[in-house]
């Protein structure tokens, strides 16, 4: 299913926090929007989710207006994995990962055997099937990034919208996470951190800088020294692996702060 973003301004506060964003996620590629802390990535996605309304601009979900679809039917379509996930009430893993079937089911209607299917499977998916039974609120932050992971796969979306999937995850699960989710060929629109991973799973790059896009492209194409040292304000030299073909990026202190 394809996600395209036309012109999205939002203010927060009275301060223009995204400048006419414009982009594009395709059925089965895999977006990912990279940036310095405090470019507008987060705020962009939950524009995307409809937990901001932006100040002008459209998104369109499958070629439809966002606006004008109901939120338990976008949710059928579309699952999400926030950055904060905490919460103050008392659930298992397992039942928070069952809230993902809600979008399917009828005023009152009560869970089905597929249901518990579907849900056994995501949990089997992200590593966490083991931990059905244990208490949300005592996982530590990764585990609860895995089970987030696995409530919006038992949404059955068509695209997937990520909010720094990857925080609290050691290496391994970063890995993991993102071989899984790359994996399920739908659409991604994904806010990233960590640059040599973006090159590695990521179809195409938007790059933003103080609210705006200001590069988009395939990753081997526009992730160069000086756009780095541009958008981030640190130096660094890059290589491709002969073998794999993945960039190997080597961060230096920028100049001036030498």
């Amino acid at each position: 299913m394809d996600l395209s973003l036309r012109d999205i301004s939002v203010t927060l506060c009275k301060k223009q926090i995204i400048s006419n964003v414009s982009l594009d996620a395709k059925n089965g590629e895999f977006v990912g929007i990279i940036g310095p802390n405090g470019s507008g990535k987060s705020t962009l996605l939950r524009t995307v989710y409809r937990v901001i309304k932006p100040d002008h601009g459209a998104i369109f979900l499958g070629g439809k207006d966002l606006s004008n679809i109901k939120l338990a039917d976008s949710a059928k379509q579309m699952g999400v994995v926030g950055q904060f996930n905490h919460l103050n009430f008392d659930l298992t893993v397992f039942e928070m990962v069952m809230m993902g079937r809600s979008p399917h089911k009828r005023s009152l209607g009560g869970d089905t055997e597929e249901d518990y299917q579907i849900a056994l499977e995501a949990l089997r998916k992200v590593g966490m099937e083991k931990y059905s039974e244990h208490n949300f609120l005592t996982l530590s932050g990764g585990e609860k990034q895995r089970v987030i992971l696995a409530r919006a796969l038992t949404q059955q979306p068509k695209i997937l919208v990520l909010d720094e999937p990857t925080n609290h995850l050691d290496i391994k699960y970063q890995l993991e996470l993102l071989s899984l989710v790359k994996s399920l060929g739908i659409g991604v629109l994904a806010a990233l951190h960590d640059l040599s991973l973006s090159a590695m799973f990521c179809d195409k790059l938007y790059v933003m800088k103080e609210g705006k896009v200001i590069a988009c492209g395939e990753p081997k194409q526009i992730l160069t020294p000086e756009l780095i040292r541009d958008v981030y304000e640190i130096d660094c030299t890059i290589q491709e692996n002969a073998n794999t073909g993945y960039l190997s990026i080597v961060y230096y202190p920028a100049t001036r702060y030498a």
